[in-house]
C-alpha cells in the first residue's frame, strides 16, 4: 500500500510559478506582490454533501479547486495559491490521480500554485484554502448595494441544480441540455475575469454557491437594503429548453445553487458599461431586478403579471432541518 508522503510526492508535488517554496517542507513561501493586499478563502466539499459517489474523480478534482477561485473571482482577486486537505477512507492510488489530474487542470487554467496541505484516513473530504491578491483597496465586497442599484447576473444559473437533479434520477433532461448541466454541475467555470473586471465598476459582489436568492440575500444583508427580482428578467428560457418541469425550472433558477455564477450590483448610470463588458468577455450579464430602501434583506419577486411575492425557498442551508 502506497504511503502518505509518497501520495504527496507523486500526485501533489509539482513546479511552482510564483513560490519560493511550495510543497515538500513544514510549511510554504509566498511572496506578496507589493501595492497588493492578499485575499483568503477556504471551501470544504464532504462526500455525500456537496458530491455524489460515483462522481468522476477527475472532474471532481476540477471542482474542488474551482469552487474556491469563485470565491476570489467574487472579490476582484487573481488567484496565486492553494492548499488542499484530503481525508481518505483508504489510499486507493487511481482514484488519487484522477483527482489530482482534475485538480491541476485547474489550477494551471487559473495559474494557482499548491504548496502544501495535509493527508489523513477519514470520511471522504476535501478542504482548500485558497490565497491570492488584490490592488490595496479595490476589492469588491458584499457591503456595498445601494437603493435603486442594478442587481446583474452572470452567465446561466440554475444548469448545475438541474444535472444535479438528473444525476439523482429526479427527471429526464433533454438529449442538448443534459450534458451541458452534468458540466455545470461537475466542473463549473469561475467567472475569473469578470470579477477583475467588475472592480471600480460594481457596488458589491457574490458568487452563487446556495442558490440565486439565498446569495443575493448575503448581499441585502451586508449592505442593509432589500430587493425586488423581476421573474420575467430572469434567464429561464434556456433552462426550459432543457426541462418541461416549470416548476423544477423555477427553483433551479432562484434557489439551486453550485452553478459559480456572480451577482453584482451596479449604479443604473452604468448599464452601458456593463453591456460592454459583456461584449468584451462574451458573456451574458443579465439585468433582474434592483436593490430597494427595504429593511435588511428584504426579498420580493415581481411575477409576470406585476404581483409581489415573497419566495418560499431562497436556496441550501447546511444546517436547515
Amino acid at each position: 500500500m502506497i504511503s502518505e508522503f509518497d501520495l504527496i510526492k507523486r500526485h501533489f508535488q509539482r513546479p511552482t510559478r510564483h513560490t519560493e517554496l511550495g510543497v515538500g517542507d513544514d510549511a510554504a513561501l509566498i511572496r506578496a506582490t507589493a501595492g497588493c493586499e492578499l485575499v483568503v478563502s477556504t471551501d470544504m466539499l464532504i462526500g455525500g454533501t456537496h458530491f455524489l459517489a460515483d462522481d468522476d474523480p477527475e472532474s471532481l478534482g476540477w471542482k474542488v479547486l474551482a469552487v474556491s477561485v469563485s470565491d476570489l473571482a467574487a472579490m476582484g482577486a487573481v488567484p496565486k495559491w492553494a492548499l488542499l486537505a484530503i481525508a481518505l477512507p483508504q489510499p486507493r492510488e487511481a482514484f488519487v490521480a484522477a483527482f489530482a489530474r482534475g485538480l491541476f487542470d485547474c489550477a494551471d487554467a487559473f495559474g494557482i500554485d499548491l504548496v502544501g496541505g495535509d493527508t489523513t484516513r477519514g470520511p471522504l473530504n476535501f478542504c482548500v484554502t485558497i490565497l491570492g491578491e488584490v490592488p490595496q483597496g479595490g476589492a469588491l465586497r458584499r457591503g456595498g448595494a445601494r437603493p435603486d442599484e442594478d442587481i446583474w447576473i452572470s452567465g446561466q444559473p440554475g444548469r448545475a441544480a438541474l444535472g444535479l437533479a438528473q444525476a439523482r434520477g429526479l427527471t429526464v433532461l433533454a438529449d442538448d441540455g443534459r450534458a451541458e448541466c452534468l458540466a455545470a454541475l461537475r466542473r463549473p467555470q469561475p467567472r475569473l475575469a469578470l470579477g477583475m473586471a467588475l472592480r471600480g465598476l460594481a457596488s458589491s459582489a457574490i458568487d452563487v454557491s446556495d442558490g440565486l436568492l439565498a446569495d443575493l440575500g448575503h448581499i441585502l444583508e451586508r449592505s442593509g437594503v432589500g430587493a425586488i427580482v423581476d421573474m420575467t428578467a430572469l434567464p429561464a428560457d434556456g433552462l426550459a429548453r432543457f426541462c418541461s418541469d416549470a416548476e423544477l425550472v423555477r427553483d433551479s433558477l432562484l434557489a439551486g445553487g453550485d452553478d459559480y455564477e456572480l451577482i453584482f450590483t451596479a449604479a443604473a448610470e452604468r448599464r452601458a458599461e456593463v453591456d460592454g463588458l459583456a461584449q468584451r468577455l462574451g458573456l451574458p450579464l443579465t439585468r433582474i431586478g434592483r436593490v430597494t430602501d427595504e429593511p435588511a434583506g428584504s426579498l420580493s419577486l415581481r411575477e409576470a403579471d406585476s404581483r409581489l411575492t415573497i419566495p418560499v425557498r431562497r436556496g441550501y442551508d447546511h444546517f436547515a432541518s
